[in-house]
C-alpha cells in the first residue's frame, strides 16, 4: 500500500483484435471491455487511488467505420446508465475531458447526468477522455490564454507551467504518475501530452477486454519499484 500513484491513466487498447480472435465484429470487443473498466475502477477505489483517467475515444477515432462509431456512442450511453448505481455505491465521482460538444446529444445528456449525480462523491475521481487528444488540449489552452491576454486578464510575462496547466482541460487534476497501455503497442497516441512529462510508462501485451485487477496490480507494483528522479541524481532523491 506504500508509494501508490495518486493518478493512473490507461490507454484501453485491443478491443478490435480481441473480437477478431473470437470471429466477431469489433463492437463485440468494445462490449466485453466494460468488465475491464469496472474491474480497474473498483481496484482504484479499493486502494484509495485518487484519480483514474481512461482514454475512451480520441479525436482520431471519428475516422473509424461509421457503424463502429455509432455502436460505441450507443454503448457509452447504456454503460453510463447501467454503471451509475455502482459508481454511487463506491463513492466514485465521474468527470470527462475532451471536446464534448461534438458528441451526439444523447451521449452528452447521459454523460452530463452521471457527472451531476456523482458530483458530491468524495472517493475516486474517474475521468473519461472523450473526443480528446493531447494536441487538441494544448491548442484549446493556447486559445484561452491568448484571449485572456487580449482582454487584459493575463500578461505574457505571467505565463509559467502552472498557469498553462490551469488552462488545460485537466485543470485541477494532478498529472498522472503512471500510464498503462494494453495490447502490446508502445506509444502514447496523442494522450495527455502536456501532463505526461514525467509519467512512468507501463506496457502490457494483454488485450484490454482481458485486463483485470491482477494486471493493474502488476503495473502498480512495477511503478513502486521505480525511482522517480525528475532530473536529479539518485543521491539527491534519497536526501
Amino acid at each position: 500500500m506504500s508509494n501508490l500513484p495518486s493518478h493512473v491513466a490507461i490507454i484501453m487498447d485491443g478491443n478490435g483484435r480481441w473480437a477478431k480472435k473470437k470471429g466477431a465484429a469489433r463492437i463485440f470487443g468494445h462490449r466485453n471491455a466494460i468488465t475491464a473498466v469496472r474491474d480497474c475502477t473498483e481496484f482504484c477505489a479499493e486502494k484509495e487511488i485518487k484519480y483514474l483517467t481512461l482514454y475512451a475515444f480520441s479525436t482520431e477515432n471519428w475516422s473509424r467505420p461509421k457503424e463502429e462509431v455509432k455502436g460505441l456512442m450507443m454503448l457509452l450511453v447504456s454503460t453510463i446508465k447501467d454503471e451509475l448505481p455502482t459508481l454511487q455505491k463506491n463513492n466514485v465521482r465521474l468527470k470527462a475531458i475532451g471536446d464534448l460538444s461534438l458528441l451526439p446529444d444523447k451521449t452528452q445528456n447521459s454523460l452530463n447526468k452521471a457527472i451531476e449525480h456523482t458530483s458530491t462523491n468524495t472517493g475516486l475521481t474517474l475521468i473519461l477522455a472523450l473526443n480528446y487528444s493531447g494536441r487538441w488540449d494544448i491548442t484549446q489552452a493556447m486559445k484561452k490564454i491568448a484571449k485572456s491576454i487580449e482582454v487584459g486578464e493575463l500578461s505574457a510575462n505571467q505565463l509559467d507551467e502552472n498557469i498553462i496547466s490551469n488552462y488545460m482541460d485537466t485543470s485541477g487534476v494532478p498529472d498522472p504518475e503512471l500510464l498503462i497501455r494494453t495490447s502490446g503497442e508502445m506509444r502514447i497516441s496523442n494522450f495527455l501530452l502536456w501532463q505526461m512529462a514525467y509519467t512512468e510508462l507501463f506496457f502490457t501485451d494483454v488485450l484490454w477486454p482481458d485486463f483485470r485487477k491482477a494486471h493493474l496490480d502488476e503495473a502498480i507494483s512495477s511503478y513502486q519499484k521505480r525511482e522517480r528522479r525528475f532530473g536529479m541524481t539518485s543521491e539527491q532523491v534519497k536526501i
